[in-house]
């Protein structure tokens, strides 16, 4: 595809569901030498109920999640107002989905990642532990040669300029959430003349690195889990008795516990040490799971890890023994690897959480955190350490903070409002991962009003 037949690009939409347009585009593998070829990225789109006046793209987040199904969700989910204005528009990112996923593990190969020991307490155990997680970039370059070293960030920005070119529009009006805060961040940073209206909820904060982003998050996630102890003691089916002491007390039993030795799960395969870690990292998103997540331990308590083990599964999207509904387990590390500068080797990794561990209410979740790194640490290329993400931007753009958020803090959400001059942050004070289309009133009804009249809320406005 030549050059100047970039920007002179449509999308051919057809029907692929109710109410559900389908279309691809193809963009280069590399925006810097088309030499390289292209990747076909797969696009949906709920139309406008009412009178157009834009599209409106988003992004759930990740890195390495698939956005196809995102889009009727989100159309449901925000006030009629919104897609009433705007065809809601979703794409899977390059690597993910149907956009050209990557592959760095097999099935079998996922799994036993994902059950390998998340706290290896040895010499021994550490050694193995990198040895799986090398195991993950070569398995890359083995598997996906001709993708894997192109799914940077980066690149997603310039697909986002693609897409917004593809629509015809004159400027990109997008909602990322989570990780997809970093991608509209980065937007406005490359394309500042092409801002519309930007919402980003879940802020992450570009100047951090791989061991600077888990760090805020393992505060964030014993912050999350203290609150969940603190509710769970005052629920009749909390299965520890005494007060948030002494539930965090039971759970790290528990971890310990299934460090030494597995509990069945009602199954061939038993619970261990990691799935049990995956249940707890995956309720701490929504509060919406802490009472499945107390009943998982108070059946675990009795011996029964099957509910946390299917907790950790669905968490994980397996479907089968070695079988999984997405490519998540290796797109994540594809993408995440790329944009960051090389994480540290076992020594450092070690160290660091012994460090994490220390006072930490639940430490093998803070240990875990460190050692989550490992992957990057033998990866065949790596990005930059970036510094604050700046924009000349005129347009107002909004972010939105947790204060109770354990994957992106609130004060990710602060540092990146003062990174945009042009931004306004709307606070919700809560717990949870994000806070838009959660049916929450006051959080939805202000991102609407921005969305179909671009006046951000009032300075300082805080939702609970």
């Amino acid at each position: 595809m030549p050059q100047q037949n970039l920007q002179d690009r449509s999308l051919s939409w057809r029907s692929c569901g109710t109410r559900l347009e389908c279309a691809s585009l193809d963009v280069p593998k590399d925006y810097a030498n088309l030499s390289r070829g292209f990747f076909t990225l797969a696009i949906v789109r709920v139309p406008a109920r009412g009178v157009r006046q834009g599209s409106l793209l988003i992004n759930p987040g990740g890195p390495g999640v698939a956005g196809l199904g995102f889009a009727p969700f989100v159309a449901s989910a925000l006030p009629a107002s919104v897609n009433a204005m705007y065809d809601i528009v979703a794409f899977d990112p390059r690597g993910t989905g149907e956009s050209a996923p990557v592959t760095c593990l097999n099935g079998k190969g996922t799994t036993r990642w994902l059950r390998t020991d998340p706290t290896p307490d040895t010499r021994a155990e550490q050694i193995d532990y990198m040895k799986e997680a090398a195991r993950i970039g070569a398995g890359c370059l083995q598997r996906s040669p001709r993708i894997a070293p192109f799914v940077d960030s980066q690149a997603t920005v310039r697909d986002m300029e693609s897409i917004r070119q593809a629509l015809g529009e004159n400027t990109l009006n997008f909602l990322g959430f989570s990780y997809g805060t970093y991608l509209g961040a980065l937007y406005a940073e490359e394309f500042p003349d092409r801002v519309g209206r930007i919402v980003l909820d879940g802020a992450v904060d570009p100047r951090l690195d791989a061991m600077q982003i888990s760090r805020d998050q393992s505060t964030g996630f014993q912050r999350a889990m203290r609150a969940f102890a603190e509710d769970c003691a005052t629920q009749t089916t909390c299965p520890y008795s005494g007060g948030a002491p002494r539930v965090l007390a039971g759970i790290n039993q528990l971890l310990k516990g299934l460090d030494q030795k597995p509990m069945r799960a009602g199954g061939p395969v038993p619970l261990n040490e990691a799935q049990a870690m995956t249940a707890l990292f995956s309720s701490m998103y929504t509060p919406d799971r802490w009472s499945p997540l107390r009943r998982a331990l108070a059946a675990a308590r009795q011996g029964n890890g099957q509910a946390l083990q299917s907790m950790a599964q669905g968490a994980s999207d397996q479907t089968g023994p070695n079988t999984y509904a997405t490519n998540m387990a290796s797109s994540f590390y594809a993408i995440s690897c790329l944009d960051v500068p090389k994480t540290p080797g076992a020594f450092e990794l070690a160290r660091l959480a012994t460090k994490w561990s220390r006072g930490a209410s639940i430490p093998a979740m803070a240990e875990a955190m460190s050692w989550g790194n490992a992957p990057c640490t033998s990866w065949f290329a790596h990005g930059a350490k970036r510094g604050a993400v700046s924009t000349s931007t005129n347009a107002p753009i909004m972010i939105v903070g947790t204060t109770g958020d354990p994957a992106t803090p609130y004060e990710w959400a602060q540092s990146l409002s003062q990174q945009l001059p042009t931004s306004r942050l709307l606070t919700y004070r809560g717990n949870g991962h994000t806070a838009v289309a959660n049916n929450n009133n006051c959080i939805d009804s202000s991102v609407a009003e921005y969305l179909t009249t671009g006046v951000l809320p009032a300075v300082g406005k805080v939702c609970s």
